[in-house]
């Protein structure tokens, strides 16, 4: 598996060559430092680490800026393993070294992808957003305040528990969800951008990890 990681820019749309109207989401994706080469003899694994997005030396710890001087670049923000990764393109050699530098050069428009980010955090929610409930029913009866309702959690004296994995309240989103098989419909290699078919998970701004 090989990858880039990139920061999500918003959604646009644009026409497609038979006219139609598609909704998709441009992304900053790298350039990327290889900052680190795991390897079987001496880590237990094959990867690739790569850094993305620059950040002031004075906000980095000194373990931190010795690591990324190694690799001949500055402290970043954002560091990402992908094991066992293909070569980058156009290397003499075929095989990574530190202070390489990986783009959008990687992919080709038309390519399908995987994307991967965190979702936005919505907090504590009940069940009818939370799990698509449709609540207790209607009104009447005297039922006026059982609309968005979970209604029954447990059975009687037996099993005298509520069953684990039970669809309750709850936090909701925050968490890591991945996007498969989105098309790349626009490369823009003199600003880094790509242009994805469909949404990916995240705000604005926030870190993705474009996987091929």
């Amino acid at each position: 598996m090989s990858g880039i990681i990139g920061k999500k820019i918003g959604m646009t749309s644009i026409f497609s060559e038979a006219g139609k109207n598609q909704p998709c989401t441009v992304i900053k994706a790298g350039p990327c430092v290889v900052t680190q080469i795991r390897s079987e003899e001496k880590d237990g694994y094959e990867a690739i680490q790569l850094a993305f997005d620059d950040k002031k030396e004075k906000s980095s710890n000194k373990a931190e800026i010795g690591h990324f001087k190694k690799a001949k670049t500055g402290p970043k923000r954002k560091i990402v393993e992908f094991r066992d990764a293909l070569a980058i393109p156009n290397t003499e050699d075929g095989e990574y070294k530190l202070g390489d530098i990986v783009s959008v050069d990687i992919f080709n428009e038309g390519e399908w992808v995987d994307v991967v980010g965190t979702s936005k955090g919505k907090g504590f929610q009940g069940v009818v957003k939370r799990h698509g409930f449709h609540g207790v029913g209607g009104a009447t009866h005297g039922q006026h305040n059982r609309l968005r309702a979970p209604g029954s959690i447990g059975a009687a004296s037996y099993p005298a528990r509520v069953f684990k994995g039970m669809r309750m309240g709850g936090r909701m989103g925050g968490e890591r969800v991945k996007n498969i098989n989105l098309q790349i419909l626009k490369i823009i290699p003199e600003d880094n951008l790509l242009v994805v078919k469909g949404s990916v998970p995240g705000a604005k701004g926030s870190y993705l990890v474009i996987e091929k």
